[in-house]
């Protein structure tokens, strides 16, 4: 990895010298397993509520509308808001965990609130794995939750702060991959334990969350605290003697006298989330919720939370949807994979505009398929060539996704907040994605009962209304700098700029870095409807 396959600088900002070392591509993996352990969870809720002995043991009212078909719609079978609140309670949990994984960040570091991740997971699967009741499930859930708000509070960080700036968008992504192995590695233990006789299948899946957690749990142990997090918290020897670890080099005298001066800054910023509604900081506090909210609305959790039960739904039989799920974990994962590959080469605006199309395409072709080849009525099946073609799309979605908004949702704003008000900056982004993962993993199944084949519809209007955001208002942040955001990307863009120029900061025009240079340079930084009149 290490190798190759990463582009080299290009005319973003300043290029401090770094290697790409081991230690750096080590630390990265193993904090990048709380992905794995947060796509485990999302992977195998939709596993496991599409078993038998599952549903009879916990939802006996969804058992018997799937087995004895009491309910007359074929998009209805699993429209329980019991059932629902098991996917969503998690999503919740992690809501509110992020407000203290803010805390966490900031004071006791990065490293540390992982390894606190790492214990809420693993008290969690156990809670899971042991449960006799509802009571028990939710619960294990809860605590899932609680360890989802602090990973996805820290690693994001971590990544963009221990990675060299010019592969930061290809490491930054492992969090996402590991996702999408979570996932997929979710589906496959899904698959396995369905044929478990005895009916104690569902407590294997959800117990094999054990190996990501603990790998998280161990990772955190061993990886090194970031320099920026150390600079913070005034630990400066400490901190510049990590950054010569992580950097190969005795050269970084220039990015450490940086990080000292964005401490110093931050600093003085006593009330981080207060400074976050300052003028000047509207532009990356906006663009960091529209990505969270946009991309629960392409409806890819929807499609990954419940690709079995949605598979069953549309007539494939057992064996067939968790098969039809395992195709579409394989394809995720791999999707991201090249995102990684194109991320810091093609830069974010292009994969998000591409993906757009692509996304928006395969979910009217779905909506329109199952609109006129599958009569809602529960013994309904969707014609053999046109479930193939369903599956298709779906994987056509999914690829999209990969490499696009799934990755870009947390590297953008990860790269974008200034220290001082990085750590609440990310707090509001993991807070506003699990806020609207909740509202969608809960919403959904009743959503599908109700909307029936316009549920694919309604994800890609919203994909078109995403789309035209990101052409107007997104900036391009490849191969910049961290600390060098405001300079070199928000006071280039066509409506930013007056954010930050009219908070007493210097116009874009002066310093020899205003719009027309950043044009010469070739920075994309949105498109401006003013310059067509």
């Amino acid at each position: 990895m290490a190798g190759g396959g990463f582009a080299a600088p290009g005319g973003g900002g300043t290029q401090f010298e770094a290697k790409i070392t081991p230690i750096v591509i080590i630390s990265c993996i193993m904090a990048a397993t709380g992905g794995l352990m947060f796509g485990y969870d999302v992977g195998v809720s939709g596993g496991v509520t599409s078993m038998q002995p599952f549903l009879k043991k916990f939802f006996p009212v969804v058992y018997r509308n799937t087995v004895e078909g009491n309910v007359g719609s074929n998009y209805c079978k699993y429209d329980n808001e019991g059932l629902q609140l098991f996917t969503s309670s998690l999503y919740l949990a992690g809501l509110t965990a992020t407000f203290f994984a803010s805390y966490t960040t900031r004071r006791l570091g990065r490293k540390l609130t992982m390894l606190i991740a790492g214990v809420f997971f693993l008290v969690g699967v156990v809670f899971n794995t042991a449960a006799m009741n509802l009571g028990m499930l939710i619960v294990g859930r809860i605590l899932l939750g609680c360890g989802v708000g602090f990973a996805n509070q820290a690693v994001p960080l971590f990544l963009s702060e221990v990675a060299p700036t010019r592969i930061r968008g290809g490491l930054n992504i492992l969090f996402q991959l590991n996702i999408t192995i979570g996932i997929l590695f979710a589906n496959l233990v899904n698959y396995g334990t369905a044929k478990i006789k005895g009916g104690w299948g569902w407590r294997v899946s959800l117990g094999l969350a054990g190996i990501p957690a603990v790998l998280l749990t161990v990772g955190s142990l061993l990886v090194v605290d970031t320099p920026n997090s150390l600079i913070e918290r005034g630990r400066l020897e400490e901190g510049k003697a990590v950054l010569r670890k992580i950097r190969g080099t005795d050269n970084i005298q220039p990015e450490f006298l940086e990080l000292v001066e964005a401490s110093r800054v931050a600093k003085e910023v006593k009330h981080p989330f207060r400074n976050l509604l300052k003028r000047r900081n509207r532009p990356q506090i906006i663009i960091a919720m529209s990505l969270q909210i946009f991309q629960q609305f392409t409806g890819i959790n929807a499609i990954m939370f419940y690709a079995p039960v949605l598979f069953n739904t549309l007539g494939f039989k057992d064996d067939a949807s968790l098969y039809s799920a395992v195709i579409t974990g394989a394809v995720n994962v791999i999707s991201t994979v090249v995102s990684i590959y194109c991320v810091d080469k093609l830069g974010r605006r292009f994969l998000l505009l591409e993906a757009g199309v692509q996304m928006f395409f395969s979910q009217v072709v779905i909506g329109i398929v199952l609109g006129l080849k599958l009569k809602d009525s529960n013994s309904s099946t969707l014609p053999s060539g046109y479930a193939i073609l369903v599956v298709v799309m779906v994987c056509t979605f999914v690829s999209a996704f990969a490499w696009s908004w799934g990755p870009l949702g947390w590297l953008i704003p990860s790269e974008t907040f200034p220290l001082e008000t990085r750590s609440a900056g990310q707090s509001i982004t993991v807070c506003v994605n699990l806020l609207f993962t909740f509202v969608i993993a809960q919403a959904f199944l009743s959503m599908l009962c109700h909307f029936k084949f316009g549920i694919f519809l309604f994800f890609a209007s919203w994909v078109l209304v995403m789309s035209v955001f990101v052409l107007f208002l997104v900036p391009e942040t490849k191969n910049v700098p961290i600390e060098e955001m405001t300079e070199k990307v928000w006071k280039q863009h066509w409506l930013w700029k007056r954010f930050i120029e009219d908070d007493n900061y210097d116009g874009g025009a002066n310093g020899g870095i205003g719009g027309i240079d950043a044009q010469k340079n070739g920075r994309v930084n949105g498109f401006d409807p003013s310059s067509q009149l």
